[in-house]
């Protein structure tokens, strides 16, 4: 393996560093999985599923699958989530412009 694609090295593969460690500074490209609610959601809910979420990403059979997977699990909740995926939008949405694809 030449480098890891995400942000920091993953605990699967300590000893791989991440392309931007590697000179292509501020590289990043990995999938991500996420759990919305719709508009207008009452704040105990989104709460409760926030902590319910939560605790099973810290469950360590789901943990150990995760890395397995040779991922690491997110922590991103309500407004930090919110700010993470205005920028893989935006980010995501000029590399689609640049390279002129289309959804046929």
């Amino acid at each position: 393996m030449l480098g890891s694609s995400g942000a920091r090295r993953t605990s699967s593969l300590p000893d791989v560093p991440t392309i931007a460690e590697q000179g292509l500074a501020g590289f990043e490209a990995s999938s991500w999985y996420g759990m919305v609610a719709p508009a207008g959601t009452p704040a105990p809910v989104v709460a409760a599923l926030t902590a319910e979420v939560a605790k099973i990403l810290k469950a360590p059979d789901v943990l150990a699958r995760i890395r397995q997977l040779g991922a690491e699990p997110g922590q991103a909740f309500g407004a930090e989530f919110t700010a993470f995926m205005q920028v893989e939008t935006k980010k995501w949405a000029g590399v689609i412009r640049a390279s002129g694809a289309t959804a046929d």
